[in-house]
């Protein structure tokens, strides 16, 4: 079913593993995009892929977890795109280390990416969303929010995202607006290798080890993820909302 009219969306995080495939993969499906992280010359890879793919998409530099600059960024892609009505709430990072030795830093700082920054946009993107009487948010939890040794902040940030998810959606449904998480298992981007890293591993031998506990027999892909949240943004998903949808390759909850 194509849209009505090209739609304006925003991916968090998009300037490599997870967010750049799901920020080309709204630009294969006819929408422009806007492509922000915490550097915006590091979205310049993603912004050119898509660019040369004949696709629109604007590169915009903005710490997700700080009020200001997001509505500084959000009103830039509405200026230079128009308004934006889909949202993929991608940002995240990991400070991984155990409990006792843990900082107060590392806490605040994977929560206010992940939990504060998903707010701050969501806040700042519902007001074109209501306006237009459609919306499409979407947010990245983890199989993590299961719990995860090594990572309390993370698995509480991605928690919270379920949460937040369906709060979003008892909120905005009645605007057209629909929210949904999607909760990555073992995904082979640069933040799992940094996992690797941190137990000690290869990211061989780590692979190896996280493919052997998944049923399909492999391990997931960038573009996994985006093919889901391809279907979640799309016209034809306007009667779900308010899921987490476990991308795992076998069950997780």
């Amino acid at each position: 079913m194509s849209e009505p009219s090209p739609r304006v969306a925003i991916v968090t995080g998009g300037a490599r593993g997870i967010g750049a495939a799901i920020a080309k993969r709204q630009a294969a499906d006819g929408r422009a995009v806007a492509v922000i992280d915490l550097d915006e010359t590091a979205c310049k890879d993603t912004v050119s892929a898509i660019e040369q793919a004949g696709g629109r998409a604007l590169a915009v530099g903005a710490d997700v977890s700080d009020a200001e600059q997001v509505r500084t960024a959000v009103t830039r892609v509405a200026d230079e795109l128009g308004a934006p009505t889909v949202l993929v709430n991608n940002a995240g990072v990991i400070r991984d280390n155990m409990l006792f030795k843990m900082t107060e830093q590392d806490w605040d700082t994977v929560l206010g990416v992940h939990l504060r920054g998903a707010f701050l946009m969501s806040r700042a993107a519902q007001k074109y969303m209501t306006e237009a009487k459609w919306g499409r948010i979407v947010n990245l939890s983890s199989t993590s929010a299961l719990g995860n040794r090594g990572q309390v902040n993370y698995s509480a940030a991605k928690a919270g995202m379920q949460g937040f998810t369906k709060t979003l959606a008892i909120e905005l449904g009645k605007f057209g607006i629909t929210a949904n998480a999607i909760a990555p298992g073992f995904i082979v981007t640069d933040m799992t290798r940094a996992t690797a890293e941190r137990v000690g591993m290869s990211f061989d031998d780590f692979s190896a080890a996280a493919t052997q506990q998944i049923p399909v027999g492999r391990p997931g892909k960038p573009e996994d993820i985006a093919n889901t949240a391809a279907f979640l943004t799309s016209e034809e998903s306007g009667f779900v909302s308010g899921q987490v949808i476990y991308v795992a390759g076998g069950p997780k909850d």
